[in-house]
């Protein structure tokens, strides 16, 4: 379990370690720092495996660019308050 949150740096050796893994029939560590988006897309290489095809080496690259420039964050920001507000409308009859 971390204490903190990991570097910039070691989120792009965590990455890398993780990419070359699912891409070689290997599995995923936890705690490795990574988003769910980013997690998500090295979880559906390892689905493919030994199938993995450069589009899907490609989206795993982009989630990952996501996380380090926080638009991920932001979209999962976004996606919450929709879902907050959606369920103060319910409440409040709207």
């Amino acid at each position: 379990m971390r204490l903190n949150h990991p570097t910039r740096e070691e989120l792009i050796q965590n990455f890398d370690a993780e990419l070359a893994s699912v891409c070689n029939g290997g599995g995923l560590r936890s705690a490795t720092g990574l988003d769910m988006e980013t997690d998500a897309t090295l979880w559906a290489i390892a689905r493919a495996y030994p199938n993995v095809s450069d589009a899907l080496v490609a989206a795993a690259k982009e989630a990952f660019a996501g996380q380090l420039d926080g638009s991920n964050a932001g979209r999962q920001r976004e996606d919450l308050a929709r879902r907050i507000e959606t369920m103060r409308r319910i409440r409040d009859g709207e």
